[in-house]
């Protein structure tokens, strides 16, 4: 089975405009097309798209996503750099859970502050306990 750039698009909550844009930067050597220049997603491609949109999530660059499409063209010969650069991923994603996580529990003392003042009815049951000049 095959889908049209909409309905691809659609399945991976991204644009047309994102698609065309993956294409014309080559992430997308592996999407065949008709002679007039439609193209046709397989399964695998739209797995491949979700592989590219991981990549992007975890703030790699278009071009160093290209070098791993290049990468998987290349075969079986650069399954180390493969691995490396996953390797270098999950150490970067790490890192930004641990912000992330950070950020959470200064959201979750900041939610718990508010609903203790919102059910006394005043912020004075916390004026020993206020994190610099912002409440």
């Amino acid at each position: 089975m095959t889908y049209s750039i909409s309905e691809v698009a659609k399945k991976l909550n991204l644009t047309a405009y994102t698609l065309r844009y993956y294409d014309k930067e080559g992430l997308m050597p592996f999407v065949e097309r008709t002679p007039n220049g439609t193209r046709l997603f397989k399964e695998t491609d739209i797995d491949a798209l979700k592989i590219i949109e991981c990549l992007k999530s975890t703030g790699m660059p278009i071009k160093e996503i290209k070098r791993f499409i290049d990468w998987c063209s290349d075969g079986d010969s650069t399954l180390q750099e493969r691995y490396d650069m996953f390797l270098e991923r999950k150490t970067a994603v790490k890192a930004q859970l641990e912000e992330l996580n950070k950020t959470m529990e200064l959201i979750d003392h900041k939610c718990n502050y508010y609903k203790t003042a919102l059910d006394a009815g005043t912020e004075d049951i916390h004026r020993n306990n206020k994190i610099g000049t912002f409440n």
